[in-house]
């Protein structure tokens, strides 16, 4: 490993760090990422200290001017990040100075990597938010169309994993709408813990420095700064928060991950996956496999396990910043990373599906799915539900017993069990007609699905 560059805190000490113990302590490794907005943190940095006149306005202008040629030099993909530096830190203000010499040195007034670690990672926790929100809509709008397309396709619903009433296959996709609703309201209330300037806090004490925290703060974006200096450095409730949306949004995919590999089986048989988001088997040629739902399924997990890690790391430290907060950074980009791929490619996994709708009248013939349905009818014939519960359920037994489906059973066959059983009882064991006769707000009726629809596309545009 090459030597560590010159360290941004080495004036006190008189022996050379142990080389393992700088690769173990280096973290230049996982927060390079942060390279854009520690520059963009650096920014407004300098320009607040040349206008508080902390710093000549010269040198401000000078430092500002090589910051903004760094964000090109890093955008255009010729800024390589120097794999020696200790941290992001100590790599921006080490090629600032190659780039305009000794005015960079000034930068790091009335500053600490502490606030300015616990800035960069605002930023970038700000930007995943939006991201993030972007790529959950953009997931809402596949399943929205695709439940469009599909809007007559009745399926069973099930509890248990077990057959429960009929439904539209609309109505079972826009409940996974409602869910990433859930999660990009949860991002977005997220963010207002994320936008707090911390900057100007110091190591943990503040400046006797008359730095202007506001001018940063309205120069970055931030609508508040933060009010304490030591829990402005030692706050990582913020990430926590976020990587809570996450484990969340993580779980809701992994659910939708589960549905897409059940349906695809030829056991259900209700999805068909397009062959350029499928994989086959190394040793059955026949196979044609979920893998993109199952890793996503598997990736919730990872999610939780960033959750968990970053939790356990922070419980117990006392204040103000402890040097295992290092661990932060590596837990957010880990759960941001894998929740904005699993979004990204279950989206591309829904738009090439088929719903295999010549395999689902099987699936709708195959037991007692409208039973719930001739419960109900006694109940409209004065009979009360308890009642009609247990007397439909006697009827199920009856039609198990003698190997047949509720809708072959004979209405004078219904009527041994009650004469409230006319001809019309047979018309309610129709799966169609079953979802036709809801009628409370959010069912699965064909009205109130395409209410939810338009609502959708609506808000989605």
């Amino acid at each position: 490993r090459m030597a560590m560059k010159k360290k941004l805190w080495g004036g006190r000490f008189s022996k050379r760090t142990d080389p393992f113990v700088e690769h173990y302590t280096s973290s230049i490794g996982v927060d390079y990422r942060l390279a854009r907005h520690d520059v963009a943190g650096s920014i407004a940095h300098a320009k607040m200290l040349g206008r508080c006149g902390i710093i000549p306005q010269a040198d401000s202008r000078r430092i500002v001017r090589g910051l903004t040629r760094m964000l090109r030099l890093l955008a255009q993909g010729r800024w390589q990040i120097d794999p020696a530096s200790e941290d992001i830190h100590t790599e921006v203000q080490q090629t600032l100075e190659r780039l305009i010499g000794p005015a960079a040195r000034k930068l790091h007034t009335a500053r600490s990597r502490n606030d300015q670690v616990s800035l960069d990672l605002r930023l970038y926790c700000r930007e995943a938010v939006a991201e993030l929100s972007a790529a959950i809509r953009e997931l809402q709008r596949v399943l929205v169309r695709f439940a469009a397309a599909h809007r007559k396709a009745v399926i069973p619903g099930y509890t248990h994993l077990q057959r429960a009433q009929p439904v539209l296959l609309a109505h079972h996709l826009l409940a996974y709408v409602e869910m990433l609703e859930r999660d990009r309201e949860r991002l977005q209330d997220a963010r207002k813990r994320i936008d707090i300037l911390p900057l100007g806090a110091g190591a943990l004490a503040g400046t006797s420095l008359a730095i202007d925290r506001r001018f940063v703060a309205k120069r970055l974006g931030f609508p508040r700064v933060a009010e304490n200096s030591i829990d402005a450095v030692s706050d990582r409730d913020f990430a926590l928060e976020l990587l809570s949306a996450l484990a969340i949004l993580g779980v809701h995919l992994s659910r939708l991950g589960e549905d897409g590999v059940l349906w695809a089986t030829e056991e259900f048989g209700i999805l068909a996956l397009d062959d350029a988001v499928a994989t086959g088997s190394s040793l059955m040629p026949q196979k044609k496999n979920p893998d993109v739902f199952e890793l996503v399924r598997g990736q919730a997990g990872i999610v939780i396990g960033e959750l968990t890690a970053l939790l356990t790391v922070l419980k117990g430290l006392p204040l103000s910043y402890n040097r295992d907060m290092q661990w932060d950074k590596r837990c957010v980009f880990g759960a941001v990373e894998a929740s904005h791929d699993a979004l990204v490619v279950l989206a591309q996994v829904l738009r090439h599906a088929r719903v295999r709708t010549e395999r689902l009248p099987a699936l709708l013939a195959s037991d007692a799915l409208c039973a719930t349905d001739l419960a109900e009818y006694l109940v409209e014939r004065g009979a009360a539900f308890a009642d009609a519960h247990g007397l439909v359920g006697r009827v199920v037994a009856y039609a198990e017993q003698r190997g047949k489906r509720l809708r072959d059973l004979s209405v004078e066959e219904l009527r041994r069990f009650s004469g409230r059983f006319d001809r019309t009882a047979l018309a309610r064991l129709d799966p169609a007609r079953s979802v036709e006769r809801k009628r409370s707000l959010g069912s699965t009726s064909p009205a109130e699905v395409a209410r939810a629809l338009a609502r959708w596309r609506k808000r989605l545009r």
